[in-house]
């Protein structure tokens, strides 16, 4: 099947909802769908976005926006993923949890608003990666327009840049909190030392990248654009003095560069078996 296939599918899909929550983080997938939901249902469709301590304003900002020209309706909902019983302590189903608290907010709203019918943006490539929170979008009930019709995320980006949305080409995001090695303690100080450190690069022109946390040390992923910036002397010595200052010791640039999930790669495999079954 390919991608005009699959389109005519997802507006088919979207077209037999009476009402719809979309849940909104402003990334690449979410906005397809939001775009694509609003142009069949109208104003049927509710943003809902998640504010929260692991949730850059920067992106919040963005969701605002863009609700605010397509003429959106939006609601913010607030959620404090550090008051979750285990949540802190990052265990290696932490995004299960989270997601079970996120779902749960987002059907009070829906209820609210006389909507039953809730949905997220997972792509059919998530299906390739270790996402536990798939299991609680599962479990709840929640819709996934996206991998129903098996859209890979290529296939978004192209359709995305076909109807003129800016986040065609916007660089893949995942909360803060991935930034940490399982198991270690999370505060919202330390999610703070993340967001700012990533704004740096980001204001030298990087557009992929993450800095992982590993005590004083922060491990730079990023493109090849990164790397091409960052093997300026002047822009390392600026990265490292900032870096200092904001707390990291040492800094150093993962020479793999940028790939989704890092982190997941200390974990067992039987831990993703069990964790990814839905």
């Amino acid at each position: 099947m390919n991608t005009k296939q699959k389109y005519e599918m997802l507006k088919e899909y979207i077209s037999d909802l009476d009402n719809l929550i979309v849940a909104f983080s402003g990334g690449t997938d979410s906005t397809f769908l939001l775009k694509t939901a609003h142009g069949i249902l109208g104003n049927k469709v509710i943003a809902v976005t998640a504010k929260s301590c692991s949730f850059p304003q920067r992106e919040l900002n963005e969701t605002t926006a863009f609700c605010e020209k397509e003429n959106i309706h939006q609601i913010i909902c607030y959620l404090e993923e550090l008051n979750i019983e285990g949540f802190s302590r990052n265990p290696a189903n932490r995004c299960y949890l989270c997601k079970k608290e996120l779902f749960a907010k987002i059907w009070s709203v829906a209820k609210d608003n006389g909507i039953y019918n809730v949905s997220e943006a997972s792509n059919i490539d998530d299906t390739k990666d270790y996402r536990p929170g798939l299991k609680a979008i599962s479990e709840y009930g929640v819709k996934s327009p996206l991998r129903h019709v098996k859209l890979t995320k290529d296939e978004i980006r192209s359709l995305s840049k076909k109807l003129g949305l800016p986040t065609w080409n916007k660089q893949s995001f995942a909360c803060l909190i991935s930034r940490f090695p399982y198991g270690e303690n999370i505060t919202p100080q330390r999610l703070s030392v993340i967001d700012r450190a990533e704004q740096l690069l980001l204001d030298i022109g990087l557009r992929q990248v993450r800095v992982r946390h590993h005590g004083n040390l922060a491990r730079i992923e990023t493109d090849e654009l990164g790397f091409n910036i960052l093997m300026e002397r002047n822009q390392r010595e600026k990265v490292y003095k900032q870096f200092k200052e904001i707390g990291f010791t040492y800094v150093a640039i993962d020479i793999i560069g940028y790939r989704t999930g890092s982190m997941n790669e200390t974990l067992p495999i039987n831990t993703v078996k069990s964790l990814c079954k839905i």
